[in-house]
């Protein structure tokens, strides 16, 4: 996982803290998550962006979730900062290209294995949500 995404997971659960209960200022952010303000800010813009945050100017500004913490996963993250789930490009979802080492793809160990290992990332991705890392497991 890339920084960038590390930290948009980050200010992610920290705007899920405080959910319908007013805006946060990238400041606040920045210095809660230990996340550089300047790389935040653009974090923050790829958010609001791709439709998960919302912001305000002026008085009681800064940014806010437009969606529910229980419905972002961490799959929808990971994909908007760093692409592809799966490890080897033949055994994405999304965004499939045959390998040009591959002799035969549908006898191929490595495709088999690795689509089952993405299978399993993915699972647990699409499963985890911002909500999650508010709620201690018991």
């Amino acid at each position: 996982m890339s920084k960038k995404c590390k930290y948009a997971v980050k200010a992610l659960i920290a705007l899920a803290e405080h959910y319908e209960q007013g805006n946060l200022f990238t400041a606040d952010i920045s210095k809660a998550q230990n996340i550089p303000k300047k790389f935040l800010e653009q974090i923050l813009l790829e958010l609001k962006h791709a439709g998960y945050l919302g912001s305000k100017q002026g008085y009681g500004g800064g940014y806010y979730m437009k969606k529910n913490p229980a419905e972002i996963t961490v799959a929808d993250i990971y994909r908007l900062f760093d692409g592809n789930i799966a490890l080897l490009p033949c055994v994405s979802l999304l965004r499939y290209e045959s390998c040009d080492d591959c002799l035969d793809e549908t006898t191929c160990a490595l495709k088999r294995e690795f689509a089952k290992i993405r299978e399993q990332t993915r699972l647990i991705m699409v499963n985890t949500t911002i909500q999650s890392f508010l709620t201690p497991e018991e």
